[in-house]
């Protein structure tokens, strides 16, 4: 794999070897896509307040979460159908992960299973559920998490419906992807995608439950739509979960001090502040502006994440000086995936743990920790 110099540039790179089915199913979000780029634009908005003539010789990000120490405050955020980005999908994000000593969250809608990624990690685990309508299915899914050695559960709550993803539906993308008239040339002048498309794609944890994976291609929308999108979920459900999960309990989905609070209240130990990357509610507040309300509302009740719009160490650095403990990274890691598997996923983490690491040395921070809100300013 050519050497990459940052994630933008993994981003380029996987937009040339993937078809445009995947790449646009890892790239878009909802509707106009407004919070997809707002996302990344409130980063710009935050600036960074530096300190001079402070001795920053020795630096740390190291941090402890939920009793596992890792290296950076850099988390793999849960994907589905990561097999899309070829490269090994969620067995290279995993094994990626575990070089670089932090977690690598596997979704509910994996292309490998739970068992199988467990047993191909190196580092901690988190599983990512959607409370599906039938709750013997979570009740199942939370337990062979469990018995599989998985540490953390992040319960995702902003999928009471499914939106529209236009990008999708032009495209036709189905489950395993279909060679069609309009698709079949740009696929199959990827031969290197199309191998990793063998066994054809499936979504692994329902193989053996009451929700069957399909077996031939069916639109992606409409399987998640029938089988995910449960509009009469409630806080029983989450606390349901609380009394049935021994270890952290993190919910994610969350923008307001409201829905964090009724969290905690539930039992929660962690809040990822999220907007699901913009894949959900076009128009929705950006997960970075909506950190401080819920980080002054939960206070030292539970860890504080961020999720949405991360492409550099600086984004980083500006998420924990405004409240967070950590960020997740979705389409990164799946960029990376695309450039070189495991080696790709490796090398954009490393890329963020050096950016982190000199924005520390640049702001006049020695740790992480040091990180408060004097460090940054909003731009008006």
């Amino acid at each position: 794999m050519r050497p990459l110099l940052n994630v933008e540039e993994a981003r380029s790179r996987a937009r040339r070897r993937l078809p445009r089915v995947a790449f646009d199913f890892i790239d878009g979000g909802s509707d106009d896509e407004v919070t997809v780029r707002e996302n990344r634009r409130a980063f710009e908005r935050v600036q960074l307040r530096p300190r001079q003539l402070v001795n920053v010789q020795e630096r740390s990000q190291s941090l402890t979460m939920f009793g596992e120490q890792i290296d950076s405050p850099v988390i793999l955020a849960p994907t589905g159908l990561a097999r899309i980005a070829g490269g090994g999908g969620d067995l290279a994000g995993a094994i990626g992960a575990g070089r670089r000593n932090t977690i690598f969250t596997l979704s509910t809608m994996s292309t490998h299973s739970i068992e199988d990624v467990a047993r191909a990690a190196t580092g901690p685990l988190w599983f990512q559920l959607y409370l599906v309508r039938e709750r013997q299915v979570n009740d199942e899914l939370v337990a062979r998490a469990a018995a599989a050695g998985y540490a953390g559960l992040v319960v995702t709550v902003d999928v009471p419906v499914i939106s529209v993803r236009e990008r999708d539906v032009r495209n036709g993308l189905t489950v395993p992807p279909k060679l069609r008239p309009r698709t079949a040339f740009d696929m199959l002048r990827r031969p290197r995608w199309l191998c990793h498309q063998l066994p054809p794609m499936t979504f692994a944890n329902f193989r053996d439950t009451r929700l069957q994976s399909p077996r031939r291609a069916v639109r992606h929308a409409k399987w998640v739509r029938e089988t995910l999108a449960h509009a009469g979920a409630t806080l029983a459900d989450l606390e349901q979960l609380r009394a049935s999960w021994s270890g952290p309990l993190i919910v994610k989905g969350t923008v307001t001090a409201e829905d964090a609070l009724a969290a905690v209240d539930a039992g929660a130990d962690g809040i990822v502040v999220s907007n699901h990357g913009g894949r959900q509610l076009d128009g929705c507040v950006t997960s970075l502006e909506a950190l401080p309300e819920v980080a002054d509302a939960v206070g030292d009740r539970a860890q504080l994440f961020l999720d949405g719009g991360v492409r550099r160490g600086t984004d980083v650095v500006k998420t924990l000086a405004l409240g967070g403990k950590a960020c997740l990274i979705g389409r990164p890691w799946l960029w990376g995936a695309a450039c070189g598997g495991a080696d790709g996923v490796e090398r954009v983490l490393e890329l963020l743990h050096d950016e982190i690491d000199r924005a520390l040395a640049l702001v006049g921070r020695p740790s992480i920790a040091d990180l408060d809100r004097h460090a940054v300013q909003t731009k008006h």
